[in-house]
């Protein structure tokens, strides 16, 4: 018997509750993995909730995230005693996932932990520092290097966000932090961001070419946030769009693209290809200071990820929300 948080369908949406579970129930797949940490995420709290259909069938174990050890195989890749992590795949939404003391998985979704982590600090950086490590390769692939002037980061003080300040900081960047929460400025200049700015500069409508600032932008919120930034980027500069918390819509011109030659990237962490995957890991081990981790992240039990999901999407948390999943 194992822990984990289950998601239920009822008649009114869906209800989440802490539920003893048997390893037979779990679904199909080549790996057994005896679950230490999972985290919890935006997309995570919002299924919990029942705030958005995240969750594509019932019943349904939470959690896009997990890390642990294998602890049985019949995949060539992997053997017990193996140390592995999980992003995305579809874990929490169509497959059970990692908010639970056991999972098992196809072993292609599988990634070696870097050495350089443990099961409690890769779960530190999560689906989001992994995203926000995506954000950084794209920008690097289009040319961004240290020097190059302001690189802006919304939404930062949350999990994204967070990560992506300490990550481009580290790499030499000058960094601009947006956020909601002016009395986290202390917090993300200790983090590496060299200014803070109120997201409300960056939320309204604006005008479709404003005066260039940015070289480039890690944006996670969308919406007028993105807007607004891609109108503030300086020629031929990029962002790199991965969130939606403002929206998912996009009120903009193409005048920062035909104009400006900007570009757009979106970043998927869900589907990734597993080269990139590997990419992201290895190069978040060498880049992202293991000391920086402790003041992104927080720990709860199992059951606290019940109720620390609304104070998630309220906007209550700042950082990364770590599950120790056997606490």
């Amino acid at each position: 018997m194992f822990r984990a948080i289950l998601i239920d369908k009822t008649a009114t949406g869906s209800e989440a509750r802490l539920a003893s579970l048997d390893e037979a129930q779990l679904p199909e797949g080549e790996v057994t993995v005896r679950v230490e940490f999972s985290t919890l995420n935006y997309k995570d709290a919002l299924a919990i909730t029942g705030k958005s259909p995240v969750v594509r069938k019932f019943p349904m174990v939470a959690g896009i995230d997990l890390a642990g050890t294998v602890e049985r195989s019949t995949s060539p890749e992997w053997k017990p005693g193996d140390r592995v992590v999980l992003n995305g795949n579809g874990l929490g939404e169509s497959h059970w996932g990692g908010l639970a003391q056991r999972a098992r998985v196809p072993g292609a979704w599988l990634v070696p932990l870097p050495a350089a982590f443990t099961s409690r600090q890769a779960m530190a950086v999560g689906t989001a520092g992994y995203t926000a490590m995506l954000c950084v390769l794209a920008l690097e692939r289009h040319g961004l290097k240290p020097g190059a002037g302001e690189v802006l980061v919304t939404g930062a003080s949350g999990g994204v966000g967070s990560v992506a300040v300490a990550l481009l900081s580290r790499l030499g960047h000058q960094v601009v932090a947006s956020t909601g929460r002016p009395g986290e400025a202390a917090w993300l200049k200790a983090l590496g961001a060299a200014e803070v700015v109120d997201r409300a500069a960056l939320s309204a409508p604006g005008k479709p070419l404003q005066k260039e600032r940015w070289a480039a932008v890690v944006d996670s919120v969308g919406s007028h946030t993105l807007a607004n930034a891609c109108a503030q980027i300086k020629y031929r500069g990029a962002a790199a769009a991965c969130g939606l918390a403002q929206g998912m819509d996009f009120p903009a011109s193409v005048a920062p693209f035909i104009l400006r030659g900007v570009t757009l990237y979106g970043v998927d962490s869900v589907m990734a290809p597993r080269e990139l995957r590997r990419e992201a890991w290895t190069r978040l081990a060498r880049d992202l200071d293991p000391a920086r981790l402790e003041s992104l992240a927080q720990a709860i039990g199992l059951e606290q990820s019940l109720g620390a999901a609304a104070d998630l999407l309220a906007g209550k948390v700042r950082g990364r929300l770590v599950v120790d999943v056997n606490g």
